[in-house]
Parts: C-alpha cells; sequence; structure tokens
C-alpha cells in the first residue's frame, strides 16, 4: 500500500510523521511535493494530490477520509480509529470534517501550486 501524503504541509507531516513510527512495513510513505511519479501513479494532478491523502491499494487510488480508514486499519496502534471511523453515521460526520478540515490545509499551502504555474 503506498500513501500519498503533503510533506511540505506542516500539519499533515506531524500527522503523517506519528504513522511513520510505527514501522509497517507493508506502507510506502510517498511525499506528493512536486512528485511527477505520483502524478502517474495515481492518475491524480498536483492539485488533486494535494487537496486531500492518498492511499493507493493495489489498483485502487482511494482519496480522503476512505484513504484514512485504508491507513488506520493497516496500524495495529490506529486501528481503533478504523473501527470507531467506519461506522456509518460517524463516517458520514468525519467525511464532513475531513473534507472541510482538508479545503483549509489546501488553501493554506495553496502557495505549492503558484510556484508549479498550476
Amino acid at each position: 500500500m503506498k500513501v500519498y501524503f503533503n510533506n511540505s504541509c506542516k500539519i499533515c507531516k506531524a500527522e503523517i510523521d506519528l504513522y511513520k513510527k510505527e514501522k509497517i512495513e507493508e506502507i510506502d510513505w510517498v511525499d506528493i511535493t512536486d512528485n511527477e511519479l505520483a502524478e502517474q501513479e495515481t492518475s491524480k494532478d498536483r492539485k488533486q494530490l494535494l487537496r486531500r491523502l492518498h492511499v493507493k491499494d493495489g489498483e485502487k487510488v482511494i482519496g480522503g477520509a476512505e484513504a484514512f480508514l485504508l491507513l488506520w486499519k493497516k496500524m495495529p496502534k490506529y486501528k481503533f480509529l478504523y473501527k470507531f471511523f467506519k461506522l456509518p453515521i460517524i463516517f458520514n460526520i468525519f467525511t464532513i470534517i475531513y473534507e472541510i478540515v482538508a479545503f483549509f490545509l489546501y488553501l493554506k499551502n495553496k502557495k505549492q501550486l503558484k510556484k508549479s504555474n498550476l
């Protein structure tokens, strides 16, 4: 499984650094910052990758709140988050809150797009 994240976002990096400490061998961490290979592997452009966390599991690319569920499911220490947030009503609320937070993080980090002429 590959996790595509924005390492240049301080908040994103801090959270991913917590997950990396778990040293789960089957997770490959991919920084999407100026990474054309990540764009090719996910069939997403820079803007889409910057907008949400993405996970590639097999050939399937999943983004947003659902990507977090896949990530937490693979990590014993965080599996309780998977079990809680996968509950239908909770997942719907989580998705809405994630999208709001992700949008504001995207706006905060949007200057990255200007640097790459997007």
